[in-house]
């Protein structure tokens, strides 16, 4: 997941849900005979009716009821509260007056991550006008009698409150009358034809207009592999919501290795088997933020008890608090109330806990105190699986030739296959051919060529330094201890892998060694390599193919 990605409480709804009308109590008074009576409707959920509830709260009851009560509907996706409302002038009203008000709702019931839009829903628009109407003309004329024709039961996106007539006045009558200009509200007065003869109003569903969020990630769709197997385990117990033996799970790895696949995995399945649950996916960007904003705001109770309240905290890109000592402090924070009170917590990074070496203490060791899985870019066979697998749900026509080339090629992340397959995939709708061995190969040549990078001696020489702690003087002088002998033939090796210099071209820059230097030195890895022998890198072991995957890596990364 890259920074920046937007925060996500995870929070499934019904999309499919059943309008019901509700009563109009000045009918009611007018004629006992033709009054409607109309439900409650009803969810399986609490989100919806807390969100009410909290608005409520905010609104006041005047306001709440001249706007809000039975005039807008509701619907909760993931993080995002949708409110329907039944014209399109009410829409932009609403965005104006009442935006921050549904927003502040809104992070209340779902979190700190949570976001609002607006939409309109025409099946709204009878009912809301017609209330909005009565309250107005009553408060002026001292009338309240109203029309409210039956709505059929139709399936409705949205979430509407049942709404029960208010008896008082709302103020902001210049901001009523505009509304009440733009809706074709009935109000007939009391013994009038209308009141003894109306038909019921049949409204066509509408699907009112919804942004698209993000969707998340499956964990049966994750292709496991030797290197992934543990994560993959792990998120699995976790994701049965069940106590675990471990907290945190911290899950790190190379870019594209599926660590976010993993988390909006676990998200998911947490929602799905516990629909009450608060789960709390968001980078660590988006908590530095929402802290940042608390501070400026003069809110950080707020921010702490949403927080500090959570049953899952899924946290990706930890990396990012690095070097940020006021935001550490407050995830330390936190993350220990969380832990103390046996709430999960679920963390991700590019590296290992102990290589954040920029990362207090304080937190790296409790990262340390769970389990720390490590995912690995795909092996062969399970990067096959996953060409094929991503190459089913696609409508081209791939030759298994083909998909065999694009596993074997694109070696380095995830992503990398599906921006091959999405190339091929292009190429058969233009084409609306069979894409072969022969198609892929010409149209992934100029992907592979708009891709290639020079690596030069200084970059192979900046990487190793970066990793072992060294300086590049270290590695041109004549020192043999082990510290930094072993980089500086690592450098040797990479060098002669993935530049076009010379053995004596390389051992001119290493300090004006001679050819039969670096040749010893190749050879010497390469030894290592067979042997699947460690190095010592700060306080850890790692085997020489970790450390050279790792360093490779980050040369082709630039």
């Amino acid at each position: 997941m890259q920074p920046g990605m937007t925060p996500t409480l995870c929070a499934e709804m019904p999309t499919n849900l059943v309008a019901v009308p509700s009563s109009a109590a000045a009918f009611e008074e007018s004629t006992s005979e033709e009054s409607i009576s109309l439900g409650t409707l009803t969810c399986e959920g609490s989100l919806v009716e807390a969100a009410f509830a909290e608005l409520r709260l905010l609104l006041g009851a005047k306001r709440y009821s001249l706007w809000f009560e039975g005039k807008i509907g509701l619907n909760v996706r993931d993080d995002l509260l949708t409110v329907a409302v039944g014209s399109p002038f009410l829409l932009n009203w609403m965005q104006k007056q009442f935006k921050e008000i549904t927003t502040q709702a809104a992070r209340a019931v779902l979190g700190p991550s949570a976001r609002v839009a607006f939409a309109v829903d025409a099946t709204l628009s009878v009912g809301r006008s017609a209330s909005v109407a009565a309250s107005a003309v009553g408060s002026s004329l001292g009338e309240q009698s109203l029309i409210v024709d039956a709505i059929p039961r139709e399936t409705n996106t949205y979430l509407r409150e049942s709404p029960s007539r208010s008896h008082d006045a709302a103020a902001n009558d210049t901001a009523l009358a505009k509304v009440l200009a733009s809706t074709d509200a009935i109000v007939p007065r009391r013994g009038t034809s209308a009141t003894a003869g109306s038909q019921p109003i049949h409204i066509p569903t509408a699907t009112p207009s919804s942004s698209r969020g993000r969707r998340f990630a499956e964990l049966h769709d994750f292709i496991p592999g030797p290197n992934t197997e543990l994560a993959l385990t792990a998120a699995r117990q976790v994701a049965t919501g069940q106590p675990t033996q471990f907290n945190p799970l911290y899950i790190h790895g190379p870019v594209g290795s599926g660590k976010t696949h993993l988390l909006e995995g676990i998200c998911r399945q947490l929602k799905r088997t516990q629909p009450t649950a608060n789960v709390m996916l968001l980078t660590s960007e988006a908590f530095a933020n929402y802290f940042t904003q608390a501070l400026r705001d003069k809110t950080l109770p707020s921010f702490r008890q949403r927080f500090r309240t959570v049953d899952t905290l899924l946290v990706d890109d930890i990396e990012f608090f690095e070097s940020k000592r006021v935001f550490q402090e407050e995830f330390l924070h936190t993350f220990a109330e969380l832990v103390d009170h046996g709430r999960q917590v679920v963390l991700s990074g590019s590296r290992h806990p102990r290589l954040l070496t920029k990362l207090g203490d304080e937190l790296g060791t409790r990262f340390l105190s769970g389990l720390v899985c490590r995912l690995d870019v795909p092996d062969p066979a399970t990067r096959q699986k996953i060409v094929e697998t991503k190459a089913a749900r696609l409508s081209g026509e791939f030759a298994p030739e083909a998909l065999q080339y694009v596993a074997q090629r694109f070696q380095n992340s995830v992503r990398e296959l599906e921006g091959a397959l999405n190339c091929l995939q292009t190429y058969h709708a233009m084409t609306r051919k069979r894409v072969t061995l022969s198609a892929a190969r010409h149209v992934l040549a100029d992907l592979e060529r708009d891709c290639l990078r020079i690596v030069r001696l200084a970059d192979v020489v900046r990487v190793v330094c970066g990793l072992f702690g060294v300086k590049s003087k270290d590695l041109e002088s004549e020192s043999r201890v082990r510290t930094i002998s072993q980089p500086r033939m690592l450098a040797m090796f990479l060098a002669r892998k993935h530049t076009q210099s010379a053995y004596n071209e390389i051992g001119q820059h290493f300090g004006g060694r001679n050819h039969s230097t670096v040749m010893s030195a190749e050879r010497k890895v390469q030894q290592w390599l067979d042997e699947n022998s460690t190095i010592q890198v700060a306080s850890q072991s790692w085997t020489i193919g970790e450390i050279l995957s790792t360093l490779e890596q980050q040369l082709l990364a630039g």
